[in-house]
């Protein structure tokens, strides 16, 4: 038999070069109890898991875990409250910093224990390590929730999260077109593979996701009106399908009157049925409005390495789709759009996310009301003397 048992509940497989645990929910060696096993590549993770699991059994019972470490709480943070109730992207983040931050840098801590000196320490060596400022204020979020689901469940008295300074967030730079730029763009990507994403973007301010998650099904090529209802995002390098990003995303857009948008679309929906016609059954129709020849739909990260790859043969400045977002944005205000209609098109929760994210793109507004007020008081001086 390869599989040998080497201590309680854990077994080596000697062909597999694998460590299995064996996890019981209820009580071992009766009816009630359900049995798991899972596989480790090593004895150290086979270890954590099992003590892991015990920890997180005491915790459903209600028992007191004295011996409670911050990694423990983490790992079962994750798993109980985090996985069962956000998105795959959002869980997938959480994950990454914590097994590989917080857990390196805070996990071996007792959770009773830990002190918002400690944490400030943290966040502080993080910065000093070279992450920037944003990704260091996400750590320190992932942990103010974690310790707050603790102290809600009577773990810890406090949040001493709260009592740690995080670093100021800092504008990231957004490379963005005018409306000039914008439509050479669209020149040099004519008949290009991503020419109707980049479109979409540029035109209608959709994310990336939105733009692959896109169906035909939400496309009225009679009325011109695009519903935003679906996103595709890509989590751990696998293409995940989920809903907008909050209500407001949910939004329909019209393209009646943008005449090459038009065009294209149906040109993307003819192109679609000749192939259903010849491919017959061989054909993957999974309903996406951007896909490959044959119906498999495109990546999201495709979408942006096909975009840097084209703009690199071309005398464009740099930008990507994410700033295509930003260019609509900043085009929609140079035309004197209410920031309540460029909120709404984007699909932002409110007007204060838009201010937030695009005062860098509007900073020109003051510079108009400083000149009015000059005006002003410049005829009225006239008028006096």
């Amino acid at each position: 038999m390869s599989r040998k048992t080497i201590m309680t509940n854990i077994a080596y497989d000697t062909q597999r070069r694998c460590f299995y645990v064996t996890l019981y929910s209820g009580a071992a060696g009766t009816q009630k109890a359900s049995r798991t096993v899972r596989c480790y590549p090593t004895l150290e993770q086979a270890i954590q898991a099992l003590e892991d699991f015990k920890a997180g059994k005491c915790l459903e019972a209600g028992q007191p875990a004295q011996d409670l470490t911050v990694g423990r709480w983490l790992r079962y943070w994750l798993e109980q409250v985090v996985r069962p109730s956000r998105s795959a992207s959002t869980t997938h983040g959480y994950t990454m910093i914590v097994r590989n931050h917080l857990i390196p840098g805070l996990g071996t801590v007792r959770l009773r224990e830990l002190t918002a000196i400690q944490v400030q320490k943290y966040l502080n060596q993080k910065q000093a390590a070279g992450l920037c400022a944003n990704t260091v204020r996400k750590h320190h979020g992932v942990l103010h929730n974690a310790l707050e689901h603790a102290r809600k469940q009577g773990l810890v008295e406090q949040n001493v999260v709260e009592m740690a300074v995080r670093p100021a967030a800092t504008h990231p730079v957004h490379h963005y077109y005018d409306a000039e730029t914008m439509q050479r763009l669209f020149q040099a990507l004519e008949g290009s593979s991503i020419e109707l994403a980049v479109k979409l973007a540029g035109y209608l301010g959709l994310r990336r996701s939105e733009i692959c998650g896109l169906k035909w099904s939400h496309v009225d090529r009679y009325e011109k009106i695009i519903t935003i209802a679906e996103a595709r995002t890509a989590v751990n390098g696998k293409a995940v399908d989920k809903e907008p990003k909050n209500n407001s995303s949910v939004r329909r857009l019209g393209y009646s009157g943008l005449t090459d948008l038009e065009q294209i679309l149906e040109q993307q929906w003819q192109k679609r049925l000749r192939e259903k016609e010849a491919m017959g059954s061989r054909y993957q129709d999974q309903g996406f409005v951007l896909c490959h020849s044959g119906g498999r739909p495109f990546q999201p990260d495709y979408l942006s390495n096909r975009l840097q790859r084209l703009l690199a043969g071309k005398d464009l400045p740099y930008v990507t789709l994410h700033g295509l977002r930003h260019s609509f944005a900043s085009i929609a205000h140079s035309q004197n759009v209410p920031l309540f209609g460029i909120s709404k098109a984007l699909g932002h929760s409110s007007t204060a996310t838009t201010t937030q994210i695009y005062m860098h793109l509007f900073d020109d507004t003051h510079l108009s009301v400083v000149q009015e007020v000059g005006k002003a008081i410049g005829e009225a001086g006239r008028q006096h003397a």
